[in-house]
């Protein structure tokens, strides 16, 4: 099981796709084959989470090879994860909450011995539950699970392990190698019945032999009920900033992160110099980590052949302290890079243009028209902003 970690491979594994991302897709989307049989999905979604290779393209071609009636599964697929985005984006209290709650419960494992045992077992897969102990090989040795793997995972995590969501959402936030802090934060709260406020999923051993094609036996008893979870309130959404422009006046660098690897393939001022570290946040597993290296040095050479200037790879032990030295070396005004709504990468890039500005320097994050458009339509539910993907297909 391989993922493309490069534009040319995404390329080539959506060409490679396209034949069965219509009607074939939407019929056996749900069956999860494992990690060694030909797959029903097109395992874009690494590439697509570093922005390898942007949805607005991956739908423009599904469409152009299907119509838009018998793409409209997968397209939905690709549009839940900018939904989720949109969503939280809105909402940025709810990353906060969960990061602080993460931080809670892991000085939590430390006094509590029985949650302790029952998180390493479960983290190392001997719960003698043979789907979630062979869907926690599968995740730590390929960084991906199948979309009703992951459901079922988290169900069984939450209801019949009774570990806290958060940390499940954390060990996969590690593992996966698509993790974004918006679809995996938002889809673990869904199934713990926090999202969407008395809406839970619960895993059942007859859906799970039936989507995975009898690979399992699911004989250990799983909970028959979800127990209610507390959560604070939902709050309202806020607005989204309006997207940041760039001053084609100043003298300008460019800066990559792992969240937008593609930035060539925007309207860019001239280039002076160009730079990036490789920190992605959290504690990634050497999996997660290599795969995101390589697609940031493909990256990093996409955007040197395309603005000429040598590529510099920063310190990331102090970046803020690098990213001062790099402008002030280079004289730049104004340094320019992808937008990102919410998370770790969110978080350093606040910090980084609050620095910066002290020197004089804007920090300018460019949002994606896929983006503009889309985010503010999730302020409800999947369903109203599904009414809305034609006019993005559309206009995008």
């Amino acid at each position: 099981m391989t993922f493309p970690a490069t534009r040319a491979a995404a390329l080539a594994r959506l060409d490679a796709f396209l034949p069965r991302a219509g009607q074939a897709y939407a019929a056996q989307r749900n069956r999860d084959a494992g990690p060694d049989a030909a797959g029903s999905t097109s395992r874009l979604s690494p590439a697509i989470r570093r922005r390898l290779i942007g949805e607005a393209e991956v739908c423009a071609q599904v469409v152009a090879a299907h119509g838009p009636h018998a793409a409209e599964k997968f397209i939905q697929e690709v549009c839940w994860r900018t939904y989720w985005v949109g969503w939280l984006a809105q909402r940025p209290a709810v990353w906060t909450r969960y990061t602080a709650d993460v931080t809670r419960l892991q000085g939590e494992v430390e006094a509590n011995s029985g949650l302790r045992t029952g998180l390493a077992q479960a983290m190392a897969g001997h719960t003698g539950i043979d789907c979630f102990d062979a869907w926690v090989s599968q995740l730590l040795t390929t960084g991906w699970l199948h979309n009703h793997a992951r459901m079922n995972f988290a169900s069984i995590w939450i209801f019949t392990l009774g570990l806290p969501w958060q940390l499940g959402a954390d060990f996969f936030y590690r593992h996966l190698l698509d993790a974004c802090p918006a679809s995996n934060t938002l889809s673990w709260r869904w199934v713990a019945g926090v999202q969407t406020l008395g809406k839970t999923y619960l895993a059942r051993a007859d859906i799970i032999r039936a989507s995975s094609g009898g690979r399992f036996a699911v004989t250990a008893p799983l909970a028959r009920e979800a127990r209610p979870i507390a959560d604070t309130p939902v709050p309202l959404p806020i607005a989204i900033a309006p997207a940041a422009r760039a001053d084609p006046a100043l003298r300008t660098g460019l800066f990559l992160t792992t969240d937008d690897l593609s930035l060539e393939t925007q309207p860019l001022p001239p280039i002076m110099a160009l730079a990036a570290t490789s920190r992605s946040g959290g504690s990634p597993s050497a999996l997660k980590r290599a795969h995101a290296e390589t697609a940031l040095d493909d990256g990093l050479a996409r955007a040197a052949a395309h603005t000429g200037c040598t590529a510099e790879r920063l310190d990331e032990a102090d970046a803020i302290t690098a990213m001062r030295d790099w402008a002030a070396r280079h004289r730049l005004q104004q340094i320019v890079t992808g937008d990102a709504a919410v998370g770790p990468v969110a978080d350093r890039l606040t910090a980084l243009a609050a620095a910066l500005a002290d020197d004089g320097v804007r920090l300018v994050r460019l949002r994606r028209r896929w983006d503009d458009l889309a985010w503010p339509q999730a302020t409800r539910g999947f369903f109203p902003f599904k009414a809305a993907i034609p006019q993005l297909l559309a206009r995008a």
